[in-house]
């Protein structure tokens, strides 16, 4: 944007950094924002520093919350015998809009990749087995994305659990290559009540 101030082109870069927006987007949604000050930029930056001062992950699960606990894990209505394991918080979100899954979760924060070299270590499968191994587990359910990488961890924790709980994977509905956050919530339910052993 030429001439613009220098705050107003540092906030254009920060905001093209998301996912979604480019320099184009980033820029007509600043003007937006420098627009509508009073209206959305001042009570969107009070937002932001709220959730930069509270948010944090559930020591559990991984989910995000602003307690050291999240309310799902909190919960006594949730089923404690079945956790539902997803890679990432959005993951967990999109479950829960579908309302179906009243157990707990496990958010891994990743998936395995020997391209990226990302092993078990540097997720929360460590964590996992921890929770199989302490809480009354009965079911794990992989609802890992449709993906190579979500695929091979999904059979990698299957491996890992082999002979310790029953473990099962979302079955219809989930596209190859598919993303939960992207599923409608008919979707996710077929699938979560079509799930199958691995």
């Amino acid at each position: 944007m030429p001439d613009a101030p220098k705050e107003i082109e540092t906030l254009i870069e920060m905001m093209a950094r998301l996912p979604g927006l480019g320099p184009r987007s980033a820029r007509r949604a600043v003007l937006h924002l420098i627009k509508k000050r009073g209206l959305l930029m001042q009570p969107l930056a009070q937002a932001m520093q709220a959730v930069a001062e509270t948010a944090r992950e559930c020591l559990n699960c991984g989910n995000i919350s602003t307690a050291d606990i999240c309310p799902i894990c909190e919960s006594e209505k949730r089923r404690n015998s079945e956790i539902c394991v997803v890679e990432d918080v959005a993951d967990l979100w999109a479950m829960e809009r579908s309302g179906v899954f009243k157990g707990r979760y496990h958010v891994l924060g990743g998936t395995l990749s020997a391209l990226d070299a990302v092993g078990p270590e540097d997720l929360r499968i460590p964590k996992l087995i921890d929770r199989v191994e302490a809480e009354t587990v009965t079911e794990v359910i992989l609802a890992l994305n449709a993906t190579i990488d979500g695929q091979t961890t999904a059979h990698y924790i299957a491996d890992q659990l082999e002979a310790r709980v029953r473990v099962t994977s979302l079955a219809q509905g989930v596209p190859v290559g598919g993303e939960l956050d992207y599923l409608d919530d008919g979707t996710i339910t077929a699938a979560l009540k079509a799930r199958k052993s691995l």
